[in-house]
Protein backbone atom coordinates (compact mmCIF):
# COMPACT_ATOMS: atom_id res chain seq x y z
CA UNK A 1 0.00 0.00 0.00
CA UNK A 2 1.37 3.39 -0.95
CA UNK A 3 0.50 6.23 1.42
CA UNK A 4 0.73 9.82 0.23
CA UNK A 5 0.47 12.92 2.39
CA UNK A 6 -1.93 15.75 1.63
CA UNK A 7 0.98 18.17 1.94
CA UNK A 8 4.37 17.86 0.27
CA UNK A 9 6.88 16.25 2.62
CA UNK A 10 10.09 18.01 1.60
CA UNK A 11 12.09 17.13 4.72
CA UNK A 12 14.24 14.01 4.57
CA UNK A 13 14.07 11.61 7.50
CA UNK A 14 17.58 12.25 8.84
CA UNK A 15 17.23 15.99 8.31
CA UNK A 16 13.95 15.90 10.17
CA UNK A 17 15.53 14.09 13.12
CA UNK A 18 18.34 16.66 13.28
CA UNK A 19 16.09 19.71 12.97
CA UNK A 20 12.90 18.93 14.88
CA UNK A 21 12.97 21.48 17.67
CA UNK A 22 10.55 21.88 20.57
CA UNK A 23 8.06 24.40 19.20
CA UNK A 24 6.23 26.35 21.90
CA UNK A 25 5.03 29.41 19.94
CA UNK A 26 2.35 29.01 17.32
CA UNK A 27 0.66 31.08 14.65
CA UNK A 28 -2.98 31.62 15.73
CA UNK A 29 -4.56 29.48 13.05
CA UNK A 30 -6.14 26.01 13.13
CA UNK A 31 -4.45 22.92 11.79
CA UNK A 32 -6.39 21.59 8.78
CA UNK A 33 -8.08 18.25 9.38
CA UNK A 34 -6.09 16.59 6.60
CA UNK A 35 -2.83 17.64 8.27
CA UNK A 36 -3.95 16.32 11.64
CA UNK A 37 -4.92 13.11 9.86
CA UNK A 38 -1.44 12.71 8.38
CA UNK A 39 0.30 13.55 11.65
CA UNK A 40 -1.80 11.11 13.65
CA UNK A 41 -1.42 8.44 10.97
CA UNK A 42 2.31 8.61 11.66
CA UNK A 43 1.58 8.10 15.35
CA UNK A 44 -0.30 4.89 14.62
CA UNK A 45 2.67 3.49 12.67
CA UNK A 46 4.94 3.46 15.72
CA UNK A 47 6.28 0.20 17.19
CA UNK A 48 4.96 -1.25 20.42
CA UNK A 49 5.69 -4.26 22.63
CA UNK A 50 4.61 -7.49 20.89
CA UNK A 51 2.88 -5.20 18.38
CA UNK A 52 -0.09 -4.96 20.75
CA UNK A 53 -0.58 -1.32 19.72
CA UNK A 54 -2.00 -0.26 23.09
CA UNK A 55 -1.59 3.44 22.33
CA UNK A 56 -4.65 5.67 22.07
CA UNK A 57 -4.82 9.38 21.24
CA UNK A 58 -7.31 12.08 22.12
CA UNK A 59 -7.04 15.18 19.92
CA UNK A 60 -8.49 18.52 20.96
CA UNK A 61 -8.85 21.46 18.59
CA UNK A 62 -11.66 24.04 18.74
CA UNK A 63 -14.83 22.38 20.03
CA UNK A 64 -16.36 23.45 23.34
CA UNK A 65 -15.01 20.28 24.96
CA UNK A 66 -11.58 20.96 23.47
CA UNK A 67 -11.55 24.47 24.89
CA UNK A 68 -12.45 23.11 28.33
CA UNK A 69 -9.62 20.56 28.12
CA UNK A 70 -7.08 23.18 27.04
CA UNK A 71 -8.08 25.52 29.87
CA UNK A 72 -7.80 22.70 32.40
CA UNK A 73 -4.37 21.57 31.21
CA UNK A 74 -3.28 25.22 31.11
CA UNK A 75 -3.82 25.26 34.88
CA UNK A 76 -1.51 22.26 35.20
CA UNK A 77 1.04 23.95 32.95
CA UNK A 78 1.12 27.02 35.17
CA UNK A 79 1.50 24.91 38.32
CA UNK A 80 4.39 22.94 36.86
CA UNK A 81 6.16 26.03 35.53
CA UNK A 82 5.76 27.93 38.80
CA UNK A 83 7.42 25.02 40.59
CA UNK A 84 10.17 24.65 38.01
CA UNK A 85 10.98 28.37 37.98
CA UNK A 86 11.59 28.24 41.71
CA UNK A 87 13.39 24.91 42.04
CA UNK A 88 15.62 25.28 38.94
CA UNK A 89 16.71 28.84 39.67
CA UNK A 90 15.22 30.50 36.60
CA UNK A 91 14.25 33.67 38.45
CA UNK A 92 17.73 34.27 39.82
CA UNK A 93 19.24 33.62 36.39
CA UNK A 94 16.93 36.17 34.77
CA UNK A 95 17.77 38.71 37.49
CA UNK A 96 21.52 38.22 36.96
CA UNK A 97 21.64 37.99 33.16
CA UNK A 98 18.45 38.32 31.14
CA UNK A 99 20.37 37.60 27.90
CA UNK A 100 21.52 34.10 28.91
CA UNK A 101 20.08 30.96 27.27
CA UNK A 102 18.37 30.05 30.55
CA UNK A 103 16.77 33.50 30.75
CA UNK A 104 15.54 33.17 27.18
CA UNK A 105 14.10 29.77 28.01
CA UNK A 106 12.32 31.28 31.02
CA UNK A 107 10.65 33.87 28.82
CA UNK A 108 9.70 31.25 26.22
CA UNK A 109 8.20 28.96 28.84
CA UNK A 110 6.27 31.77 30.50
CA UNK A 111 4.78 32.78 27.16
CA UNK A 112 3.99 29.13 26.42
CA UNK A 113 2.05 28.49 29.62
CA UNK A 114 0.35 31.90 29.50
CA UNK A 115 -1.04 31.06 26.05
CA UNK A 116 -1.52 27.32 26.47
CA UNK A 117 -5.31 27.50 26.37
CA UNK A 118 -5.11 28.99 22.87
CA UNK A 119 -2.75 26.50 21.19
CA UNK A 120 -4.21 25.15 17.91
CA UNK A 121 -4.23 21.49 18.95
CA UNK A 122 -3.54 19.34 21.99
CA UNK A 123 -2.95 15.59 21.87
CA UNK A 124 -3.24 13.34 24.91
CA UNK A 125 -1.12 10.25 24.25
CA UNK A 126 -2.43 7.33 26.27
CA UNK A 127 -1.73 3.64 26.78
CA UNK A 128 -4.34 1.00 27.55
CA UNK A 129 -2.69 -1.20 30.13
CA UNK A 130 -2.89 -4.94 29.54
CA UNK A 131 -0.89 -5.80 32.67
CA UNK A 132 0.11 -4.05 35.92
CA UNK A 133 2.30 -0.96 35.46
CA UNK A 134 5.93 -1.72 34.62
CA UNK A 135 9.01 0.51 34.29
CA UNK A 136 9.15 -0.27 30.57
CA UNK A 137 5.54 0.33 29.53
CA UNK A 138 6.41 3.74 28.09
CA UNK A 139 8.25 1.90 25.30
CA UNK A 140 4.83 1.13 23.81
CA UNK A 141 3.63 4.73 23.64
CA UNK A 142 6.55 7.18 23.52
CA UNK A 143 7.78 6.13 20.05
CA UNK A 144 4.38 7.22 18.74
CA UNK A 145 4.87 10.61 20.41
CA UNK A 146 8.14 11.11 18.56
CA UNK A 147 6.43 10.11 15.32
CA UNK A 148 3.88 12.88 15.94
CA UNK A 149 6.61 15.48 16.34
CA UNK A 150 8.56 14.28 13.30
CA UNK A 151 5.45 14.16 11.12
CA UNK A 152 4.49 17.65 12.22
CA UNK A 153 7.98 18.84 11.26
CA UNK A 154 7.73 17.20 7.85
CA UNK A 155 4.40 18.88 7.14
CA UNK A 156 5.44 22.37 8.17
CA UNK A 157 4.12 22.28 11.72
CA UNK A 158 5.69 21.77 15.12
CA UNK A 159 5.03 20.71 18.65
CA UNK A 160 6.40 19.81 22.04
CA UNK A 161 5.85 16.95 24.47
CA UNK A 162 4.96 17.86 28.06
CA UNK A 163 3.70 16.32 31.28
CA UNK A 164 1.33 19.17 32.12
CA UNK A 165 -1.65 16.83 32.43
CA UNK A 166 -0.12 15.29 35.55
CA UNK A 167 -1.08 18.27 37.69
CA UNK A 168 -4.77 18.04 36.72
CA UNK A 169 -5.07 14.35 35.89
CA UNK A 170 -7.92 13.63 38.28
CA UNK A 171 -10.02 16.42 36.77
CA UNK A 172 -9.10 15.35 33.23
CA UNK A 173 -10.13 11.76 33.86
CA UNK A 174 -13.46 12.87 35.23
CA UNK A 175 -14.11 15.31 32.39
CA UNK A 176 -13.17 12.85 29.64
CA UNK A 177 -14.30 9.66 31.39
CA UNK A 178 -10.91 8.04 30.86
CA UNK A 179 -10.88 4.49 32.31
CA UNK A 180 -8.66 3.70 35.29
CA UNK A 181 -6.64 1.17 33.30
CA UNK A 182 -5.50 3.87 30.85
CA UNK A 183 -2.13 5.54 31.43
CA UNK A 184 -1.98 9.18 30.27
CA UNK A 185 1.58 9.31 29.02
CA UNK A 186 1.99 12.79 27.54
CA UNK A 187 0.41 16.06 26.51
CA UNK A 188 1.58 17.27 23.09
CA UNK A 189 0.79 20.70 21.68
CA UNK A 190 0.81 21.26 17.93
CA UNK A 191 0.57 24.23 15.58
CA UNK A 192 2.19 26.24 12.81
CA UNK A 193 5.49 27.57 14.25
CA UNK A 194 5.67 31.29 14.98
CA UNK A 195 9.43 30.78 14.81
CA UNK A 196 11.27 28.02 12.98
CA UNK A 197 12.77 24.57 13.36
CA UNK A 198 16.37 23.44 14.00
CA UNK A 199 19.07 22.58 13.84
CA UNK A 200 18.82 21.26 17.38
CA UNK A 201 21.81 21.58 19.69
CA UNK A 202 22.93 18.62 21.75
CA UNK A 203 26.09 17.49 23.49
CA UNK A 204 28.73 16.06 21.12
CA UNK A 205 28.07 12.47 20.14
CA UNK A 206 31.41 11.27 21.53
CA UNK A 207 30.27 12.24 25.02
CA UNK A 208 27.31 9.89 24.98
CA UNK A 209 28.19 7.06 22.56
CA UNK A 210 30.55 4.46 24.01
CA UNK A 211 32.16 1.32 22.57
CA UNK A 212 33.15 -1.77 24.58
CA UNK A 213 33.78 0.11 27.82
CA UNK A 214 31.64 2.52 29.86
CA UNK A 215 32.77 6.10 29.46
CA UNK A 216 35.08 5.39 26.53
CA UNK A 217 33.92 7.03 23.31
CA UNK A 218 33.57 4.99 20.15
CA UNK A 219 36.29 5.97 17.67
CA UNK A 220 33.68 6.56 14.97
CA UNK A 221 31.39 8.68 17.19
CA UNK A 222 32.17 11.95 15.45
CA UNK A 223 29.53 14.58 14.72
CA UNK A 224 29.08 15.59 11.06
CA UNK A 225 30.85 18.82 10.10
CA UNK A 226 28.92 21.90 11.15
CA UNK A 227 26.87 20.15 13.84
CA UNK A 228 25.56 22.54 16.50
CA UNK A 229 26.60 21.31 19.93
CA UNK A 230 25.73 22.13 23.53
CA UNK A 231 27.68 21.75 26.72
CA UNK A 232 26.30 19.41 29.37
CA UNK A 233 23.71 21.09 31.53
CA UNK A 234 22.96 23.65 28.84
CA UNK A 235 19.48 24.80 27.90
CA UNK A 236 18.26 24.06 24.40
CA UNK A 237 15.21 22.82 22.57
Amino acid sequence: MCVTNSFNDTVGLLEGIATTRAIRRYVPEPIPDEVLRDIMFAATRAPSGSNRQPFRFMVFTDSERSRDVKKLIAQGAQKLWDTKRATDGYDSTVANDDTSPKARMARTMQEYVDNFADVPAVVLACLVRYRPPTPTEGASVYPSCQNILLAARALGYGGVLTGFHGFVEKELRELLEIPDDVFIAATITLGKPAGHHGPVRRVPMNEVVYADEWGVSASWAIDPPGTATLSRGGVSS
